[in-house]
């Protein structure tokens, strides 16, 4: 089997465990319908990203950077989000701000000036214009349209459908989102075997709350799509 089946394979059923437990845990009803439907969609999501597992040409040549895949991705999970039992408005696909939006907007304002300090602090210079303009538009929009839209709403109608979300309006289905983010980085599978790396995990699936808080507040993936371009293309300017 292709390794990366063998991989994603391994999120889907750590995502699935989790929220049995968390269902168990905290007496939450579970709708296994919509747990299903994100299931399904880490798969959909890994298979175009990979495209197809290599069935798929690649039509941007000449990068580094998988642009084919991530352009696929993005085109296959806006269709999810068009579908009825989703909508673009529920997935985050607007620019209307929620009340409690300026907080959110003000926390990103500071870790901003964060990040920027950190890049200029440890730059080697720039990088080339590919690597630029790849770090500035498609992980932001690909992996929020993702793990804070159609993958957060699935988790969400799962696990909290019709109850307040707990931690700050991020639910359950923001922690399970933040943890399979957090796996995309730091669980493989590779021919050496199975590994995984705490510190990738922490690095990546801390701030990913951190972004499922900005979409809860301003209900918008506007915010954190801005946000992850940011902590991914500072370090490329400088």
């Amino acid at each position: 089997m292709h390794a990366a089946l063998v991989e994603i394979s391994i999120h889907v059923s750590v995502i699935a465990a989790l929220a049995a437990l968390i269902a168990w845990c905290s007496r939450s009803r579970l709708r296994p319908g919509w747990l299903l439907a994100a299931l399904l969609l880490m798969l959909l999501r890994d298979a175009l990203v990979l495209r197809g597992y290599g069935l798929i040409p690649n039509f941007v040549t000449g990068s580094d950077w998988a642009w084919t895949g991530k352009l696929l991705a993005t085109a296959g999970l806006l269709a999810v989000a068009a579908l009825p039992g989703f909508g673009l408005a529920r997935c985050g696909i607007t620019w209307r701000q929620e009340q409690g939006a300026r907080a959110a907007w003000l926390v990103f304002a500071v870790v901003a000036v964060i990040v920027c300090v950190i890049a200029f602090a440890y730059r080697d210079g720039p990088d080339t214009l590919d690597t630029i303009a790849f770090q500035w538009m498609m992980p932001g929009i690909e992996e929020e349209l993702f793990y804070r839209g159609v993958l957060l709403l699935a988790l969400n109608e799962a696990l909290d459908s019709g109850v307040p979300r707990r931690f700050a309006g991020i639910g359950w289905g923001g922690v399970l989102a933040s943890v399979a983010f957090g796996l995309g980085h730091a669980l493989f599978y590779r021919k050496a075997g199975l590994t995984f790396d705490t510190l990738a995990f922490a690095l990546t699936g801390g701030p990913a709350l951190l972004l499922a808080w900005f979409r809860a507040r301003t209900g918008s993936l506007a915010l954190p799509v801005l946000a992850h371009n940011v902590a991914n293309g500072m370090p490329a300017l400088l």
